[in-house]
């Protein structure tokens, strides 16, 4: 399993919009850069992913399943994207912010102090059992 953190402005899809799709899930679509195309297409099926949201709140918020692999975007009219399709698993009890992050000195090499605009970042296992116990679960 590999971890990721996927990032949206809750203006437009937020956390609770991710929640309210429930099993079924919902396309990650609207992502146009080539990196974060590439790392989408190197997710597999039981990938989790933190949801974050950007601009406003710049906290992860959730964690969301990859429930289906990279396929292309039905918001994209070139053939040139895709998205793979994720479902809401667990709110975290507390945001962890992105001042919480950039404060954690274990942290200091995660994708989102390094590369800040990047909207699908990998995410490493021991990043994600801080982020985890940071925002109260473990």
């Amino acid at each position: 399993m590999k971890y990721w953190l996927l990032k949206s402005e809750p203006s437009d899809w937020s956390w609770d919009d991710q929640v309210a799709k429930g099993d079924e899930g919902e396309a990650w679509t609207g992502v146009r850069n080539y990196q974060a195309r590439n790392m989408m297409r190197q997710m597999s099926v039981g990938d989790l992913a933190f949801f974050y949201h950007s601009q406003s709140d710049k906290a992860c918020v959730g964690i969301v399943e990859v429930i289906a692999p990279a396929a292309p975007d039905p918001t994209d009219e070139t053939g040139k994207w895709e998205c793979v399709t994720v479902k809401a698993v667990e709110s975290l009890p507390r945001p962890v912010t992105l001042a919480a992050v950039k404060e954690t000195p274990e942290l200091s090499e995660m994708s989102l102090v390094k590369t800040v605009r990047l909207s699908v970042q990998p995410v490493t296992e021991n990043e994600w059992r801080i982020v985890l116990r940071t925002g109260g679960l473990t």
